[in-house]
C-alpha cells in the first residue's frame, strides 16, 4: 500500500540528499526545494503548491501532477508528456519552462502566466482555452496543436501557423500576430 502524506510544508529539501519519498502527497506545500535531475517517477501530487523550487531534468515519468501550482520555479527540460494524465491539472506563475515538452498532453484551460517557456514543446498538445499572459514562446513549438480559444493577447515571441494549428477563437494581439504571418513569408509594415 502506497504511503500518504498530507498538509505538510517541506522546506530547502534537496532531492540529491535526501530523495522525495514514493508516495501521493496531498494539500502539501514544498518551498525553496531543489529535485533538479531527482527522480520523482511514480509521485502523485494533488493539490499541491511548489514555490521557488528547482525541478530542472527531474524525472517525472508517471507522476501525476493533480491540481498542482508552480510558482516561481525552474522546471527546465521536463518531459511532461511522460506524466500520469489522470485528472492532470497544473498552473505556472513566473516559472521557466524551457525546452519543456508537452508533446501530446492535455493542458486544457492551464494557466501559464509570467513564464520563460522558450523552445519548449507543444506539438499536439490540447491547450484549448489556455492562458498565456506575458510569457515568453521564443522557439516553442506549435505543431497540430489546439489552441481554440487560448488566450495569447499578451505573449510574445511565437510562431505559430494557423493552417498547421487550430487557432478559432484564440486570442491575439500586434505586434505578436506577427507570429501568425511568419509561416507565409510576407513583409508586414506600420
Amino acid at each position: 500500500m502506497r504511503k500518504f502524506i498530507e498538509d505538510q510544508t517541506f522546506i530547502k529539501i534537496n532531492g540529491a540528499d535526501s530523495p522525495l519519498e514514493k508516495a501521493e502527497y496531498e494539500n502539501c506545500i514544498f518551498s525553496e526545494c531543489d529535485f533538479s535531475y531527482s527522480s520523482l517517477n511514480s509521485i502523485v501530487f494533488s493539490n499541491c503548491e511548489f514555490n521557488e523550487c528547482n525541478l530542472s531534468m527531474a524525472k517525472i515519468s508517471d507522476t501525476a501532477f493533480r491540481s498542482v501550482k508552480f510558482n516561481q520555479c525552474k522546471l527546465a527540460g521536463l518531459q511532461f508528456d511522460g506524466c500520469n494524465s489522470f485528472l492532470l491539472e497544473m498552473s505556472f506563475l513566473s516559472c521557466n519552462l524551457n525546452y519543456a515538452s508537452f508533446y501530446q498532453v492535455n493542458l486544457k484551460n492551464t494557466d501559464f502566466s509570467e513564464s520563460t517557456i522558450q523552445e519548449a514543446d507543444f506539438t499536439e498538445a490540447n491547450l484549448a482555452g489556455s492562458v498565456f499572459n506575458n510569457c515568453d514562446l521564443q522557439n516553442a513549438v506549435f505543431d497540430r496543436t489546439n489552441l481554440m480559444g487560448a488566450n495569447l493577447a499578451t505573449a510574445s515571441s511565437y510562431l505559430i501557423n494557423p493552417t498547421n494549428n487550430v487557432v478559432k477563437n484564440a486570442r491575439f494581439s500586434y505586434p505578436g500576430m506577427v507570429g501568425l504571418l511568419a509561416s507565409f513569408n510576407v513583409k508586414i509594415v506600420k
